[in-house]
């Protein structure tokens, strides 16, 4: 052979003798492949000395050793000596339908949170509702035909129905349009009043002539003032560009939205709440709950840049009639701009849900409030909202860690109710796709670092990867397998070394879980619920239990034994799974027969079952997403 390789000159040749002739002698020294009764290679990460320490602690029992779920009991209070969390997702305006984009960047993300908060038995409270005062509600009234009350009652349930068929678990779910709202909002008027943050002053407004009303600052659009941006759709408000806030009147060729027409820019007397007199507090405050509190990097990054170039008296009142009436003389008038008014609604949704609101929104030194929204209501959460609470002086809870999603776009575009482009809250629903397969996509798809896009083709790969090949092919094989040849009565179970490094591997993995979730980092956390299952697959691909069944009866006993622990990691898996999929997680505790009271989650895998218990019946969880399905709901709506 050497002879033969030194006498070819070609090198490519070469090469490839040279490759046949290594491949020939491992061959020869491997020898035969392992007997199927072997053990499983161990994973790629052998485990140390401290993680298969934990594995001996929590598995050497055959009790099932895990932490028992906590009853949840309404009205949810704070409690002494526990971890309370209020959490909100910003409340969706209701004079729409939301769309995917609406959906993941506030209700679902804290509905993920919210869900896993529970699994940990912390103490929390999740609160939502509709925004349903402004100029928005008014002039939808008026392209509908009816009042503003109206409008509110139609698209609040709407609304409602929408997150209920998403399985959004909120607390409560409530809306601006109440009486608690009015109170809480004029007492926070008035201590800002009588703590001297309060200041009146004439105003430039846009009026349309051709409507004959003055113009919310999100119905007039035009070219963004700031040189550097010049986008030409920025809002009388906000540049979403940019990210900067700009006054209506600053727009360089300013248009109605609702006709097209130039307004004209009239005066008017209003208050503002002097923000550059609260910023020394709102720094200070801020500071210290970035560098404590788990913020996304945008908001960061939003809220730095406000506190940067200086803050600066910002209008809280409007001339219209839809609002929460502004109580001073002189200016009963006019209505409370919706972005002093709206976050106040967190605390009066609160209020309706419990006589004793002020023991959530009035104690930061036992509560956590933690905020969820898209990036462009940063600005409003953390300086506008908060300044009134710290010039109010009454003790509020201020948020404390606030996740902001960048934006999610839709294949090619943006997500357009008008244009027919993108899938409605509603249209989900009409599509014979299951609630929580968009969940598991759209949580997968999370724009948590930078802008994402939903895409059909790439949804058609994920499900018939992730959720049938990986998650349902485990879940379904280990119960099938335990139905067919041990009648569903799980075997005695017998670890053997390889069977705790797999431990070690999946405890990593349930860690990491935890970190993830804690850290508010959603789409990561899915990550690795998926490469738990991955393991289970590997798991059972390497002990090969059909083989062994054909053996000896410790081999059989081997069997049992392997499909026991797999049993276990279906069991695992479903916990995991509930924040993401709720319903696809209460199909496999059912099909597994696992008590309800030990779907907890620890920063471990933990035995559930014990010996000789009796699964239900496996069924598949998932099916295949057709590519012609796909096309088809594409061309539905409004994909290129």
């Amino acid at each position: 052979c050497f002879w033969l390789l030194y006498t070819l000159e070609d090198f490519f040749i070469l090469s490839y003798f040279l490759h046949f002739f290594c491949f020939c002698f491992v061959f020869c020294l491997a020898g035969a492949p392992a007997a199927a009764a072997s053990p499983q290679p161990p994973p790629s990460q052998d485990a140390t000395a401290e993680e298969l320490a934990v594995v001996e602690a929590t598995w050497s029992s055959t009790d099932v050793d895990v932490t028992k779920l906590e009853e949840r009991q309404h009205p949810v209070m704070p409690k002494e000596g526990s971890r309370n969390l209020l959490i909100t997702s910003a409340l969706p305006y209701v004079n729409n339908v939301p769309h995917l984009g609406n959906i993941i960047g506030c209700v679902l993300s804290a509905d993920c949170f919210s869900r896993y908060c529970r699994l940990r038995n912390y103490n929390c409270l999740y609160i939502c509702g509709t925004d349903e005062y402004g100029t928005a509600t008014e002039t939808k009234a008026i392209s509908e035909g009816m009042t503003p009350q109206q409008i509110c009652d139609k698209y609040h349930a709407i609304h409602k129905s929408v997150y209920e068929w998403f399985n959004i678990d909120f607390d409560y779910f409530g809306r601006t349009t109440t009486e608690q709202q009015t109170t809480i909002a004029q007492d926070i008027f008035w201590r800002l009043k009588e703590n001297n943050y309060l200041k009146e002053d004439s105003v430039e407004q846009l009026k349309c002539e051709k409507c004959d009303r003055f113009l919310a600052d999100r119905f007039v659009e035009g070219t963004c003032p700031y040189p550097a941006c010049g986008y030409d759709d920025a809002r009388g408000d906000q540049c979403d560009k940019c990210q900067k806030l700009i006054n209506a009147t600053e727009l360089i060729k300013p248009r109605c939205k609702m006709c097209g027409n130039t307004p004209s820019i009239r005066s008017s007397r209003h208050i503002f709440v002097d923000l550059s007199g609260l910023e020394g507090q709102l720094s200070e405050w801020y500071d210290k709950s970035a560098e404590s509190g788990c913020w996304s990097s945008n908001a960061k990054v939003i809220t730095s840049t406000w506190l940067r170039d200086g803050l600066k008296p910002r209008c809280i009142t409007r001339d219209l009639k839809w609002g929460t009436p502004v109580p001073q003389e002189g200016f009963t008038d006019k209505v409370f701009y919706v972005w002093f008014d709206a976050p106040i609604g967190y605390l009066s949704i609160t209020a309706n849900y419990t006589s004793e609101w002020e023991k959530w929104w009035k104690n930061p030194q036992q509560v956590q409030l933690y905020n969820f929204m898209a990036k462009d209501n940063v600005p409003f959460h953390s300086v506008i909202f908060p300044s009134c609470l710290l010039g109010a002086r009454d003790n509020y809870t201020l948020v404390n860690h606030l996740s902001a999603t960048e934006y999610l776009n839709y294949e090619d575009g943006k997500f357009s109710k008008s244009r027919g482009v993108g899938v409605f809250g509603d249209q989900a629903k009409q599509t014979s796709i299951p609630a929580d397969v968009w969940r598991f996509y759209l949580l997968y798809l999370r724009p948590e670092g930078q802008d994402s896009a939903f895409n059909w083709d790439d949804m058609v790969t994920k499900v018939n990867g992730e959720l049938l090949n990986n998650l349902g092919n485990f879940i379904n094989r280990a119960l099938s397998f335990c139905a067919k040849f041990f009648g569903g009565t799980l075997s005695e179970l017998q670890l053997n070394d390889a069977d705790k490094q797999f431990i070690a591997a999946v405890n990593r993995e349930v860690q990491e879980y935890v970190r993830s979730m804690e850290g508010i980092k959603l789409r990561q956390g899915l990550r690795h619920v998926l490469a738990v299952s991955q393991l289970g697959n590997g798991y059972m691909q390497a002990n090969k239990p059909w083989a062994l069944l054909k053996g000896s009866d410790e081999d059989k006993a081997r069997a049992g034994s392997v499909i026991n622990l797999t049993a276990q990691l279906v069991c695992q898996l479903a916990v995991l799974l509930i924040p993401y999929m709720p319903e696809v997680a209460k199909e496999i505790r059912e099909q597994a027969q696992c008590p309800e009271s030990v779907m907890t989650c620890d920063t471990s895998f933990r035995r559930r079952l014990a010996n000789g218990h009796a699964i239900g019946q496996p069924t598949p969880l998932f099916k295949k997403l057709e590519v012609e399905d796909a096309q088809k709901y594409r061309e539905q709506y409004g994909s290129k």
